[in-house]
C-alpha cells in the first residue's frame, strides 16, 4: 500500500490543493514538508497528536519533516477558531514553551542525521524590517481575498486587532522561506489552516515561480464535529506532569462508541485491516477496541511500561472496582483532617477533581460521587479518620473517574 492510499484510507486527508500531484509526489519523491506548531503552552496537547502521528507516518514512508516552532508567530497570535484574542507571551515564555515542545517532539520524530528538521520562525520573524515586509511580501496580498477567510470571518462582528490580521501574511512568509532555505515543497496542518496554507503556496508560487502544495488533514473530533481532546479539567497533554498516564489512557479508554474506530484509524499505527475489521464489532467488543487504542497511544506517548501500568490500573476499575497500585492518589497529612475528620466536598477540592468547592457540591447533589463505592448523599458529609483504616478510600466521580485519597 503506497503512503497515499494509507492516509486517504484512513481518513487523514481532508483537503489537498492539487490531488494528482500530491498523490505522485508523495508515492514516488522523497518530499520535505513542513508542520508549524505555535509556542502557546508548555506542553503539547492531544490535537498536536495527531499532527506528529502524520510527521512519523511520512517519515517512515521516506519523507523529511520540518517542525516549525513558532517562536515568531505566537508573539502575534492566530486567530483561528479563537473568540478572543490570544494571551500576550513574553519572549522568555515562548522560548521556554518552544524547548518543552522540543523535547516532546523527539519522542516521536527522528531527527538524527538530518532525517527531519526542527527550526524557529523567530530566527528570521523577528528580525524583519516592516516597511520591507510591506513592499516585497505584503504587496501581493488582497485585503478583500483575506477577510473572505473563515478564520478572519468569524471574528469581524466581535473584533479582530490588527496585529492578529497580520498572522497569515507571516505563516505565509514561513513557507516561502522554508522553500527557498530548505526545498520544502509542502506545508500540513490541521483542517482549520486551510486559508493560512493557501495564503503560504499562493505567495510562494508568486515569488518563486516555483511548484508547492498544501494538504490538511482531519481534524480530531467527535462523531457530532465536538473538538476532542478536552476534560472537565482542561486539555488532555502529553506532558506526563500535567496529564498523568492514567489519566491520559482513561480518555482514550473512555471515548464513544462511535468515535472508537475512527481514533484508531487517525492516530494508531495499527495494521489498517486489522481496524477495519473491527468496524463490524458491538457491545463489549467496542470496550475491547477502547481499551487496544488506549493502550496504543499510552505506549507511544508515555512508553510501555506506563502503558501496562494503566492497563493493569484500569482494568481493576473496569472489573471489580477494587484498588490499584497504579490508580492516580493523594496524600493526606494528620493536619488535613479537623478533629480527625474531612469533609467530602474539601477531599474532592484536595484531590483535583473539583476545581472549587461550590462544584464540588454541585457534584454530590447531582449524586456523581461515591466513596469506596457508597453513593455520597449528603452534601455535609464527611469522612472520618476510621474510615481510613485500610490506609486510604476511592472516590469515583461519575461512572468512570477514580482516585485513591491515602492517610499518610
Amino acid at each position: 500500500m503506497t503512503v497515499f492510499e494509507e492516509l486517504t484510507r484512513r481518513g487523514l486527508i481532508a483537503q489537498m490543493t492539487h490531488p494528482e500531484q500530491i498523490e505522485k509526489l508523495l508515492n514516488q519523491e522523497k518530499v520535505t514538508f513542513y508542520i508549524g506548531f505555535d509556542a502557546t503552552a508548555d506542553s503539547l496537547h492531544v490535537g498536536h497528536f495527531l499532527q506528529l502521528v502524520v510527521m512519523k507516518r511520512l517519515q517512515q514512508a521516506g519523507h523529511r519533516p520540518i517542525a516549525l516552532l513558532g517562536t515568531g508567530t505566537t508573539m502575534v497570535g492566530d486567530p483561528t477558531g479563537k473568540t478572543d484574542m490570544r494571551k500576550m507571551l513574553t519572549v522568555e515564555e515562548i522560548n521556554h514553551n518552544a524547548e518543552c515542545f522540543k523535547r516532546q517532539m523527539e519522542k516521536f520524530i527522528d531527527f538524527s542525521d538530518g532525517k527531519a528538521l526542527m527550526l524557529r520562525n523567530g530566527d528570521w520573524l523577528l528580525n524583519l524590517n516592516y516597511i520591507e515586509l510591506l513592499r516585497d511580501i505584503g504587496v501581493h496580498f488582497s485585503v478583500n481575498q483575506m477577510l473572505t477567510a473563515e478564520c478572519f470571518k468569524t471574528r469581524l462582528e466581535r473584533g479582530l486587532s490588527f496585529i492578529e490580521f497580520n498572522y497569515m501574511i507571516m505563516q505565509s512568509y514561513d513557507f516561502l522561506k522554508l522553500h527557498q532555505n530548505y526545498n520544502c515543497k509542502m506545508e500540513l496542518g490541521g483542517n482549520d489552516q486551510w486559508a493560512n496554507i493557501l495564503g503560504g503556496i499562493d505567495l510562494t508560487r508568486k515569488v518563486t515561480g516555483d511548484e508547492v502544495y498544501g494538504m490538511t488533514f482531519t481534524l480530531l473530533t467527535t462523531k457530532e464535529g465536538k473538538k476532542m481532546g478536552k476534560t472537565e479539567n482542561g486539555a488532555v497533554w502529553l506532558d506526563p506532569e500535567k496529564t498523568s498516564p492514567y489519566e491520559f489512557f482513561q480518555y482514550w479508554r473512555n471515548v464513544a462508541d462511535a468515535d472508537v474506530i475512527n481514533c484508531l484509524k487517525l492516530l494508531t499505527f495499527l495494521p489498517i485491516e486489522e481496524i477495519e475489521s473491527m468496524e463490524q464489532w458491538e457491545g463489549s467488543q467496542l470496550n475491547r477496541a477502547k481499551e487496544i487504542l488506549a493502550y496504543e497511544l499510552t505506549k507511544m506517548v508515555h512508553g510501555k511500561e506506563n502503558a501496562d501500568k494503566a492497563l493493569e490500573a484500569a482494568k481493576a476499575v473496569f472489573g471489580a472496582g477494587s484498588h490499584s497500585e497504579n490508580m492516580p492518589s493523594t496524600d493526606l497529612k494528620a493536619e488535613d483532617l479537623v478533629d480527625g475528620k474531612i469533609a467530602v466536598i474539601d477531599l474532592l477540592t484536595k484531590c483535583g477533581l473539583a476545581p472549587s468547592k461550590g462544584e464540588a457540591r454541585r457534584l454530590v447533589q447531582q449524586g456523581g460521587v461515591s466513596v469506596d463505592d457508597q453513593k455520597v448523599t449528603d452534601v455535609a458529609q464527611t469522612i472520618s479518620k476510621e474510615d481510613f483504616e485500610k490506609g486510604y478510600v476511592i472516590l469515583r466521580k461519575g461512572k468512570k473517574v477514580y482516585h485513591k485519597a491515602q492517610l499518610i
